[in-house]
């Protein structure tokens, strides 16, 4: 009777170690290798083949000492002015985003750069509970395994800027005809504006809400701190 009563425990057991070590893995790979594909993007090169589009996908991999530092501070002041002081999570945004959406307005979102990293990587568009759990899974194993370096590095490689184009060397050589290590301070946020919605934004001709969007993190960009990331330029 009392073997009986420890299997189910033992399985849980390897079940729970199985799925630490199977998500792990990539985890500790992706903080040494690039990333070479993200689901997100097979996901758009399937959606372009249902709607009988070009395929297109363009991603050029650099490391964050060849991104402009501008790049790298316009993303930390549009997306998340914590991201150096949080593990993770930016409980205030969290807090201030449950009121908002609670008094029925439009949905806000509290995604932390770290989150958004964990979601691009690993997982697929959307708003179900099941992906939520898994974002903030990853999210965590994200802080723990990688540096705040590394995480932004691999944000600004894989993000998506543009119908097709993946990562801010994609969009510099795209939108301003060159590599992403010589964007000035201007063009830096006008990328950073777009990044909510890429696929309807285009930095190359902004709508009068993107240059009201790019004047917001341009005043935001003064008062973030960059010194607590080993930034190499």
């Amino acid at each position: 009777m009392k073997k009986s009563l420890f299997k189910p425990r033992k399985w849980v057991r390897n079940i729970v170690i199985g799925w630490v070590a199977v998500t792990l893995l990539p985890v500790l790979v992706f903080r040494f290798v690039p990333v070479p594909i993200t689901p997100l993007m097979v996901i758009r090169c399937v959606e372009q083949i249902q709607n009988d589009q070009k395929l297109k996908l363009v991603k050029n991999w650099v490391p964050l000492e060849e991104i402009s530092p501008h790049m790298a501070l316009a993303v930390i002041a549009s997306e998340d002015q914590n991201f150096n002081r949080h593990f993770g999570f930016d409980l205030g945004s969290i807090e201030k985003a449950y009121k908002h959406n609670k008094r029925g307005r439009r949905p806000k979102g509290a995604s932390t750069i770290t989150m958004q990293t964990a979601k691009n990587l690993f997982l697929w568009p959307g708003r179900t509970w099941l992906r939520k759990g898994l974002e903030a899974y990853f999210t965590v194993l994200l802080e723990i395994c990688w540096s705040k370096e590394r995480i932004l590095e691999v944000y600004l490689n894989i993000i998506e800027t543009g119908r097709g184009l993946y990562g801010v060397e994609a969009a510099a050589r795209t939108y301003y005809r060159k590599p992403a290590g010589q964007l000035s301070r201007c063009e830096a946020a006008m990328i950073a504006a777009a990044l909510p919605l890429p696929l309807k934004m285009n930095p190359a001709r902004p709508s009068s809400y993107m240059f009201s969007r790019q004047s917001w993190i341009l005043r935001q960009m003064r008062h973030i701190d960059l010194r607590p990331l080993k930034l190499k330029h």
